[in-house]
């Protein structure tokens, strides 16, 4: 299991990674941060970019916030930078 920092920037013009945003990385949800809408586009953009289920993807913290702590199962972090393109 990895756990990583996330700030999201809700009602984006498409969901894609956003590069790094100081301690976290970035995503760029479509979504508004309405009813979990935007939660919920960031754990289905998540598993398909890493290759693992929905139900991998969990948001441990920061549900009502743009920064978040999301645990992703079956992922090391090694494979998770490769999977995001080096975060860069």
């Amino acid at each position: 299991m990895t756990v990583i920092n996330v700030y999201v920037q809700p009602k984006a013009g498409r969901t894609e990674f956003g590069g790094l945003y100081g301690d976290a990385i970035k995503i760029r949800v479509k979504a508004p941060p309405v009813d979990g809408a935007a939660n919920r586009e960031l754990t289905k953009y998540l598993a398909a970019q890493l290759g693992v289920p929905k139900s991998a993807v969990a948001i441990v913290s920061g549900h009502t916030s743009r920064r978040k702590r999301v645990s992703i199962e079956g992922v090391d972090q090694r494979e998770l930078i490769e999977k995001l393109g080096g975060l860069s």
